[in-house]
């Protein structure tokens, strides 16, 4: 699959609902606090973010929350992917590996399952489904262009 492919399978995903978003929002600080808690407390942790980069890997939670609040707020596919692509280059380049990505979207798929309604839960999963499904896309796409002369 390449960036226009990837585009394609995220402009399926559909704008969520003022309240879904609004929901999310509120929950962020909650959310950011558990999953760090969670995180931490994996053996594998360093395995999956390297060595000194627990306080990388918090400020990744914090900024996530932010992100994914903006998005669904205002759904923008180019933007959702261009970002998801620059994050798995910066963060792979300081250490983390592939597996964080899963192990992190899995965590906050449980989470939110357990702090949102079942309405906006609902709303919000298939972006991170879609997120979990891409993550060797992302992989390969953000090798390529590690790997580009251009870069």
């Amino acid at each position: 699959m390449n960036k226009s492919q990837l585009l394609q399978t995220c402009n399926q995903l559909k704008q969520v609902s003022e309240t879904a978003a609004m929901e999310y929002a509120s929950k962020a600080n909650k959310l950011v606090s558990e999953m760090n808690v969670l995180m931490l407390a994996r053996p594998d942790i360093e395995a999956l973010v390297g060595k000194e980069n627990l306080a990388m890997m918090q400020d990744n939670h914090s900024n996530h929350i932010r992100f994914i609040t903006s998005i669904l707020k205002d759904f923008n596919s180019e933007v959702l992917v261009e970002t998801i692509l620059w994050v798995f280059r910066a963060y792979r380049s300081r250490g983390f590996s592939t597996n964080y990505w899963a192990a992190q979207l899995n965590t906050w798929v449980q989470l939110i399952e357990c702090e949102l309604t079942v309405a906006s839960y609902n709303e919000v999963l298939p972006l991170y489904e879609w997120m979990q499904v891409n993550i060797p896309i992302f992989v390969k796409l953000s090798d390529e262009m590690l790997e580009s002369p251009n870069n």
